[in-house]
């Protein structure tokens, strides 16, 4: 039996009105069936129930505002199923087109931030190491747990803004520290430096990680100091697409993780995996649906899954170097970005190269990309993952240069050679 504070019993009892009291009462059911006995404070949320699966969804969040729902602590967005500053990108029926706004306009109301972003921590959101939160959203999980060093289970719609509006998570899972140590080493000590120093290595060591440990929480061993969060991001992001993962640790990068042994808790290891170049190409080789052969047919381009970075535009930019592309070419980010391409002058460079930046959503979660299918190619582990059962898209994996160097093109272009 869950055992609430007086506090809590309050909220259940309608002290804050009937959202809280309808929240709280969820978040403890949840933490019964999960068998925790308490419920544990927490200090953020983050938002994924906010992006239209049906007309249930909406209805639910509009229950909240209309039992004066509030937040109890900061929260932020995840994307919506509208591009709102152009909603006209999205091939909704109207009755769809109108309830996803209804539910946009819903979170708002109920006090989150209109971020729209699936990198949350990008956008100044970032909890501070051993913190309890509350976040939905794979990849920000993984990222928020293994990065920052804050503590989240793995949040699924609708119990997300339950945790948010009751204060309150279940004290279960990744909140506890018997739950956080590892038990999988992963060495990585073998690998080419050259391959680890590419951006398109953190995607596939990802999606390897993730198809591999599941849920098992391995800790990572040799990878170069000071990644870049752009790097965590899409390593985060495919390890939680292709598995269970809500939590890893990167030895000397994780909070948690300043060496092995304070990773495994000072207990060996269960398992080691020594990995190798060829199970890395065996992985990027899965993320394609497609035949990558050179100078292949290719119908679309999408990065952005999670959302490009200010950085990535540039690396965007410089790799384009003035040229336009040839094929129809999507960006996905979030406003905080948009503003700082705004603030430097960026945004004009990016639409002369004929490239549609995509805000508050994702082009493989509302139907964005050029109707009839086709072939994409992506540098999103997570966009590979999911194009062709949500997109109907048969896909090739790339790295960014592949990705600039087939636009320009036309056709596509890919470089084998550190693969091999």
């Amino acid at each position: 039996m869950v055992q609430l504070t007086a506090e809590e019993q309050a909220l259940r009892d309608g002290r804050e009105g009937p959202a809280a009291a309808l929240a709280l009462r969820i978040v403890a059911e949840a933490a019964r069936m999960l068998g925790a006995e308490r419920l544990v404070p927490i200090e953020s949320a983050h938002i994924d129930g906010c992006l239209y699966h049906g007309d249930s969804g909406t209805l639910f969040a509009e229950r909240l505002v209309a039992g004066d729902g509030r937040v109890r602590v900061p929260t932020t967005l995840n994307v919506g199923a509208l591009d709102l500053l152009h909603p006209e990108r999205a091939r909704l029926e109207a009755h769809q087109a109108a309830m996803a706004r209804r539910m946009m306009d819903a979170y708002m109301d109920l006090g989150c931030r209109p971020t729209w972003t699936c990198a949350p921590y990008q956008a100044g959101h970032r909890p501070a190491p051993g913190t309890h939160v509350a976040w939905g959203e794979s990849n920000a999980v993984a990222f928020c747990n293994s990065v920052l060093g804050a503590r989240s289970e793995r949040y699924g719609d609708y119990l997300d803004i339950c945790a948010a509006l009751a204060g309150r998570a279940p004290d279960t899972g990744l909140h506890r520290d018997e739950n956080r140590r590892a038990t999988l080493l992963i060495d990585t000590g073998g690998l080419d430096p050259r391959l680890m120093a590419e951006d398109a290595f953190y995607p596939v060591l990802g999606a390897w990680l993730g198809a591999t440990a599941g849920a098992t929480i391995a800790a990572i061993d040799g990878l170069p100091a000071g990644l870049s969060d752009d790097r965590l991001k899409a390593l985060c992001a495919a390890a939680a697409t292709t598995g269970a993962v809500g939590l890893f640790h990167i030895i000397g990068t994780t909070p948690e993780a300043p060496d092995i042994a304070t990773a495994f808790g000072g207990a060996p290891p269960a398992g080691t995996i020594r990995l190798t170049g060829a199970m890395l190409h065996a992985a990027r080789d899965r993320l394609s649906t497609a035949e990558p052969a050179r100078g292949a047919a290719i119908d679309a381009i999408a990065i952005g899954s999670p959302h490009l970075s200010v950085d990535e535009f540039w690396r965007l930019l410089r790799l384009l170097d003035g040229r336009r592309s040839r094929l129809p070419f999507y960006a996905c980010t979030g406003r905080h970005t948009i503003d700082k391409l705004e603030e430097f002058g960026l945004m004009d460079e990016v639409k002369a190269a004929n490239v549609t930046v995509v805000a508050d959503t994702c082009v493989v979660v509302t139907p964005i990309l050029p109707p009839g299918g086709g072939v994409l190619l992506t540098n999103s582990g997570k966009f590979a993952h999911y194009s062709r059962p949500n997109t109907g898209y048969d896909v090739v994996y790339g790295s960014l240069s592949d990705v600039v160097e087939t636009a320009v093109a036309g056709r596509l272009v890919r470089d084998e050679a550190l693969w091999r």
